[in-house]
C-alpha cells in the first residue's frame, strides 16, 4: 500500500509517483506499464518531458491488461511556458489530454514562472526554451504575460472539466504571497526542488500555513542532473554519513532513506528512474520509520544547494540570462 497525502479539497494524493522527467520515449511505455504493475498509482508528467504520448500508451495497455482503473491513477502534468497566454492554456492542456489519452487530468501545474514566446503545435512540439533553435545565436524570448492571467486561464480549466485541480512548480514564497491574493480557485500542490542540501523550510512553512500539499521534485538531489553536468558526483547526498549510518542501521539502501525522510517531513516524492528494478524500491518506504535524531541529521545537511535554477542553466544552456530566485 502506498501512503497518500490529503489535499484541501479532500482528496488522497499518492505519497509517492514516477517523475518522468529524462525518460527515454521509446523506453516510456514499458516504464510506465512496469510502475503500474508494481503498484505506483501516481505519474507525474509534463508537456516538455516529450514523452507523455508513450506515457498515454503505457496507461492504455494497463487499463487494457486490469491493472487499474481510471480513478485510481492520480495524473500529473504540467503547462510549459510557451503556452500562457490565456488563448493558448486550454489547446496546451487539451493536447496533453490528447497524448496520455485522457479525458481529464487530476492536477495541471504551471511548470515555471516564466513566460515565453508562443510556438505553434505544427511547428516544434514540445517547443522547449528557444524561440527559434535555427537562429544565429538562439535566445530564449520572453512573453509578457502576466501569472495572474495565466491563472484565471488555468481556474477555466477546472470549471471546464478539463482538469480536477491546479497548482503551481516552482513558485517561490513571494510569488504563493501573490497568488493567493488573486486565485479564484486556490492552487492545491506546489511542486518545487526539494531533497537534503535544498530543504526549503521557510517555503514548506508558508505553503503549510496556505493549505498546500507540497511535492518534492529531484528528491535525491544530484543523481538527475549529474549527466547534464549540472551537477559532480561528488554533490551526491547518498554518501552523506547520516545518510549511510541511518541504511545500516534499517537495512535499506541510502535513496530509500533519503525519500523515506522527504515523506516524514510531509512532501510527496516523484523519483524518476529507467531501471526497473528501481521502482519496486523506490516505493519500498512504508515499514520503516527514521528517528528523530536521524531526521534532524539529515535536514542539517542543507547547503540551500539548488541544481533546477533557470538562472544558472538558463544563461549556460539557452543564452538567457533569466534568475527566478534571488
Amino acid at each position: 500500500m502506498v501512503a497518500t497525502i490529503t489535499l484541501a479539497d479532500g482528496a488522497l494524493m499518492p505519497a509517492v509517483g514516477l517523475g518522468l522527467w529524462k525518460i527515454a520515449g521509446d523506453k516510456t511505455a514499458g516504464l510506465v506499464l512496469d510502475a503500474i504493475e508494481a503498484g505506483y498509482r501516481h505519474l507525474d508528467s509534463a508537456a516538455d518531458y516529450g514523452n507523455e504520448a508513450e506515457a498515454g500508451d503505457g496507461v492504455r495497455r494497463a487499463f487494457a491488461a486490469g491493472l487499474c482503473r481510471r480513478e485510481d491513477l492520480w495524473v500529473t502534468s504540467k503547462l510549459w511556458n510557451t503556452y500562457h497566454h490565456p488563448d493558448h492554456v486550454r489547446p496546451a492542456c487539451e493536447r496533453t489530454l490528447k497524448d496520455l489519452g485522457l479525458d481529464y487530468l487530476d492536477l495541471y501545474l504551471v511548470h515555471f514562472p516564466i513566460s515565453l514566446r508562443y510556438v505553434d503545435f505544427a511547428e516544434r512540439y514540445p517547443p522547449e526554451w528557444f524561440f527559434d533553435p535555427s537562429a544565429e545565436r538562439p535566445v530564449m524570448e520572453i512573453a509578457p504575460v502576466s501569472l495572474s492571467d495565466t491563472w484565471a486561464a488555468m481556474e477555466e480549466l477546472v470549471e471546464q472539466g478539463l482538469v480536477k485541480r491546479i497548482g503551481i512548480c516552482n513558485y517561490t514564497s513571494g510569488l504563493l504571497h501573490d497568488l493567493f491574493a488573486y486565485a479564484r480557485i486556490r492552487p492545491a500542490v506546489l511542486q518545487v526542488e526539494s531533497h537534503p542540501y535544498l530543504t526549503q523550510e521557510a517555503l514548506l512553512r508558508l505553503a503549510r500555513q496556505y493549505g498546500l500539499a507540497v511535492t518534492a521534485f529531484s528528491p535525491l538531489g544530484a543523481a538527475s542532473y549529474v549527466e547534464l553536468d549540472m551537477a559532480a558526483d561528488a554533490d551526491s547526498v547518498l554518501t552523506a554519513p547520516v545518510v549511510t549510518g541511518a541504511a545500516a542501521r534499517l537495512r535499506r539502501s541510502p535513496a530509500q532513506i533519503v525519500l523515506r525522510w522527504a515523506l516524514q517531513r510531509g512532501t510527496a516524492v516523484i523519483p524518476k528512474t529507467s531501471r526497473k528494478e528501481r521502482l519496486q524500491e523506490n516505493l519500498a518506504l512504508f515499514d520503516f520509520i527514521l528517528n528523530e535524531e536521524e531526521m534532524a541529521g539529515i535536514s542539517a545537511l542543507n547547503r540551500n544547494r539548488r541544481f533546477n535554477d533557470p538562472g544558472v542553466f538558463c544563461e549556460a544552456a539557452f543564452n538567457t540570462f533569466y534568475p527566478i530566485y534571488d
